[in-house]
C-alpha cells in the first residue's frame, strides 16, 4: 500500500546542526556496572533501570501498557488527532506549564515517583553539566515532557498521555515493552495495518509514520505550530524519545530513511540523561528558574496555545 502522508509533518525552523562538530556520536550507555547515585545517598546500577520484570511499581506499570497496547490502534489516533491539533483548548506559557503538571506522576514509568519539574530539571542540569554551551539541549531537558499536560488539563488517562510509543498502522514490534498486549488490539486481526509494512513504504521517514498517540507528539506539534526556533535536533528529541523500540532497541528500521538515522545520536544523547538523571539528587527549582526562564523567552512566545 502507498505511504500515507502524515498530517503531523513539519518541518523545523531551524536547519540541522553540523553533528560531528557538536561531537554528536552515538552514546554509549554507562557501564551496567556502574552505580548512578541516588537521591538518598543510594545508588542505582544502569541495568536495573526500566525494570520491567519486578520493580517496585511493577503491577501499576504492567497495567498500564496492558490498557495502552490494547487500546492504542490507527483510528484512535486519528480521532486525537482531530480533537488536539487545532491547539485550541487553552493558553498557556511553558514554566507555567511545568508547574500545573507537577501533579502527575507518571504510571508508565518504573525508575521514578517525584514530581515532573523535579524530573525536568535533574534531565536539564544533567545535559547542562555536559554540554554547558548548548543552550537549546538544556531547554530540551526541561521541557520535554510537558505533552503529558493532557493528562491534567484535558483530564485525558494516561494511557494515551505518557509511556513508550511505537508506530501505528503497521505491524506491532516484539521490541516493544509487553508485546503480549498487542494480542488484544483490534488492529492486530486488521489486514490492512498488521503487516510489516501496513499503509506505509519501505523507509519512508519517520515523518510520515503515524504514531502511538502521547505527549511526544502533542508537544512537537505545540513547538512548531507556535513558531518555537528550536533547531531540528531538539525537535527530533522531543518527539521520539519515547519511541524506545527504534532507539533502544533498533525495530522498525524498515520504516526510517537517512534523516532519521542522522537524528538518532541525537535522540540517544537526550536518552542518556533522560533516563539515568532519574536517580539524581533533587533539584533547587527556585535557584534555576531564573536561567530556564531566559532560554523560555530566547526560543518561545510568551504564551501558547495547547
Amino acid at each position: 500500500m502507498s505511504a500515507v502522508a502524515s498530517p503531523l509533518v513539519a518541518d523545523s525552523p531551524q536547519p540541522p546542526l553540523d553533528v560531528a562538530a557538536a561531537g554528536a556520536v552515538a552514546p554509549a550507555s554507562p557501564a551496567s556496572s556502574a552505580p548512578v547515585a541516588g537521591a538518598e545517598g543510594d545508588s542505582k546500577k544502569v541495568e536495573e533501570f526500566r525494570n520491567y520484570a519486578d520493580s517496585k511499581r511493577q503491577e501499576k506499570v504492567r497495567a498500564f501498557y496492558e490498557e495502552q497496547h490494547s487500546k492504542m490502534n490507527y483510528a484512535f489516533v486519528e480521532q486525537m488527532e482531530a480533537r488536539y491539533l487545532g491547539l485550541n483548548h487553552f493558553k498557556m506559557g511553558i514554566w507555567e506549564a511545568l508547574e500545573y503538571l507537577d501533579s502527575l506522576v507518571d504510571d508508565s514509568d518504573p525508575d521514578t515517583e517525584l514530581s515532573q519539574t523535579q524530573h525536568a530539571l535533574q534531565t536539564a542540569e544533567a545535559i547542562r553539566a555536559k554540554y554547558p554551551d548548548e543552550d537549546w539541549f538544556h531547554l530540551t531537558g526541561l521541557i520535554h515532557d510537558l505533552g503529558k499536560i493532557l493528562a491534567i488539563a484535558c483530564k485525558e488517562p494516561q494511557w494515551c498521555t505518557v509511556g513508550d510509543t511505537f508506530p501505528v498502522g503497521c505491524a506491532f514490534s516484539d521490541q516493544c515493552v509487553f508485546p503480549q498486549y498487542f494480542a488484544q488490539n483490534p488492529d492486530q486481526s486488521d489486514p490492512r495495518y498488521n503487516t510489516e509494512l501496513g499503509v506505509y513504504e519501505r523507509n519512508c521517514g519517520l515523518e510520515k509514520v503515524r504514531m502511538s498517540w502521547g505527549h511526544d507528539e502533542f508537544l512537537y506539534q505545540v513547538c512548531v505550530r507556535n513558531g518555537s526556533t528550536l533547531p531540528q535536533e531538539a525537535l527530533y528529541m522531543i518527539r521520539f524519545h519515547s519511541f524506545y523500540p527504534w532507539h533502544n532497541k533498533g525495530a522498525y528500521k524498515h520504516l526510517t530513511n537517512e534523516k532519521d538515522e542522522s537524528m538518532l545520536p541525537w535522540v540517544l544523547k537526550f536518552n542518556e540523561h533522560d533516563l539515568y538523571s532519574k536517580a539524581h539528587q533533587p533539584q533547587d527549582v527556585q535557584a534555576l528558574k531564573p536561567y530556564y526562564q531566559s532560554l523560555i523567552a530566547k526560543y518561545f512566545p510568551k504564551e501558547l496555545n495547547w
